[in-house]
């Protein structure tokens, strides 16, 4: 029996676990919200070094705190999804695929709807109306050709239907425009996009808040392609098998997760805009034609706890949490879909390296036995499922397709598999006008405008081109030699004299 998931209720209780493992590096030299906090962050994911949280920032009233790169990965042996794993509950020594399994697990379970509390720590500072300062916090100007400061790069963004019937809970960018405005990035098809369309059609701003610095398995659900119509707050209780706690808001009608660090309430105009971006994005670029009017987020009240923590992600060249936020989340639902379609999944994974454009599908590698398929239409049955399951559609461009007898987070394993499997001429198939979102800076205009642009799944399936018996066997460790010799040979590798 597996155990129990580990609920951490708060950004601080994540924290104290990160210290516990020397996963986090508290920096008490004064560093600028102009750039440098940006810098040293990206140089920690590029080492892979532990999770910066500033307390000293230039400007910035005592006490106010910034955490960089909460869903980084790690460069010490065996923790390398340390940070996501303990977000989730699991063990730091989880696994990726560990971590996407117990994802896609949940999906299966009851919802269990949140708790309501009377208050929350959330709520020990309350800024009403005029007394409204968004510039109070140590908002940074990340990249150097960020059209601002974003201080919604890794937090909650909570809006519901006006009827009330869906909750949804996303993650999208928000810059600052001044004390008591927020410039916003949201694409029509995505969710938080449908919701304000319904809001405008009833001809009224649509209300929203925006949690920064919740407990640590949010922006995991809200990087996760739940369907149209879930609440992903109900989905987390059903991983964890207990209730959120969760507090109305001050202005709107909304709930928002009592132990948050900052709360930003208000309602997004639908005439009113503001020049937003360019900003340095998931694909591993800044796109400096990208600046456009985006609606703007007039601020009602803001909330926030004694000596808040400002949660932050550099977007940018892999690995960061764009990637492991909704890159590992987006793998689960793959694996739910697959497995609701009856496809013999065994595992998917997002290839982090690769900024999140390719996807990794590997099967039972009995699946030609059991399906009579050939690899060219298993290939197109798997890209009709995923390509065709929503909103998992959107961010899913490029999949690649295995047996399962490769580490598929391994990504050394991935590029062997894909070049050395994976025919030149008969190892692709295509699909033609599906919903993608409009970051990759390989689309063109066309397809920007339109949210759509063209999809591949390579076919590096290897089992209906060999007969029984004849399929290649992989030249390494895992296969060449018995697992009595791999044994013997692991446990004598310091006294063959490594070190």
């Amino acid at each position: 029996m597996k155990p129990p998931l580990k609920h951490l209720r708060s950004l601080r209780e994540f924290i104290d676990e990160l210290e516990k493992i020397g996963e986090v590096q508290p920096i008490g030299q004064e560093v600028d919200w102009n750039l440098e906090i940006g810098a040293i962050a990206r140089r920690s994911y590029e080492l892979r070094a532990p999770a910066p949280l500033f307390t000293t920032i230039t400007g910035i009233d005592e006490g106010f705190r910034v955490l960089a790169a909460p869903g980084g990965l790690s460069a010490q042996p065996g923790l390398t999804y340390s940070r996501i794993a303990l977000a989730l509950g699991l063990p730091a020594d989880a696994k990726g695929a560990d971590i996407v399994t117990a994802l896609a697990d949940a999906r299966r379970r009851e919802p269990i709807p949140p708790r309501v509390l009377d208050s929350g720590p959330c709520k020990e500072n309350i800024l009403l109306g005029d007394d409204v300062d968004l510039l109070k916090f140590p908002t940074p100007l990340i990249h150097g050709d960020d059209g601002g400061r974003y201080i919604q790069t890794y937090g909650m963004n909570i809006a519901k239907t006006p009827d009330g019937t869906w909750t949804n809970w996303s993650i999208n960018r928000m810059m600052l425009v001044d004390r008591n405005r927020l410039a916003c990035l949201i694409p029509p098809p995505q969710h938080l996009g449908i919701i304000k369309a319904q809001w405008e059609k009833r001809g009224e701003p649509m209300p929203i808040a925006v949690a920064l610095g919740v407990e640590p398995g949010l922006p995991y659900v809200g990087g996760m392609p739940l369907p149209e119509g879930e609440d992903e707050s109900h989905y987390l209780g059903a991983y964890f098998g207990e209730p959120l706690d969760l507090v109305r808001a001050e202005t709107v009608d909304l709930l928002v997760p009592a132990t948050a660090e900052i709360v930003i309430e208000g309602y997004v105009s639908h005439t009113d805009t503001h020049e937003e971006g360019p900003m340095g994005e998931y694909p591993g670029y800044l796109d400096r034609s990208s600046s456009s009017p985006k609606p703007v987020l007039h601020v009602t009240a803001v909330t926030y706890r004694n000596d808040a923590i400002l949660p932050v992600a550099v977007a940018g060249a892999p690995v960061e949490e764009d990637h492991t936020g909704w890159g590992m989340p987006h793998a689960a639902e793959m694996t739910h879909v697959l497995r609701e379609a009856e496809v013999p999944v065994a595992a998917c994974w997002g290839v982090l390296e690769s900024a999140n454009h390719w996807w990794v599908v590997s099967l039972d590698t009995d699946w030609h036995e059991r399906t009579g398929l050939s690899s060219e239409e298993m290939a197109r049955r798997v890209g009709e499922v995923v390509f065709g399951a929503g909103k998992l559609a959107f961010g899913v461009p490029k999949l690649l397709l295995v047996e399962n007898d490769i580490d598929i987070s391994d990504p050394r394993q991935v590029i062997w598999a894909f070049a050395s499997r994976a025919h030149p001429e008969f190892g692709e198939v295509h699909f033609a006008n599906e919903p993608q979102n409009i970051l990759p800076i390989y689309l063109d205009a066309h397809e920007r405008l339109t949210y759509h642009a063209s999809k591949v799944v390579h076919n590096c399936l290897l089992a209906d081109r060999f007969g029984p018996g004849e399929r290649p066997v992989a030249s390494d460790f895992a296969h060449s030699w018995s697992a009595e010799l791999q044994r013997r040979v692991i446990e004598n590798w310091q006294a063959y004299g490594y070190r």
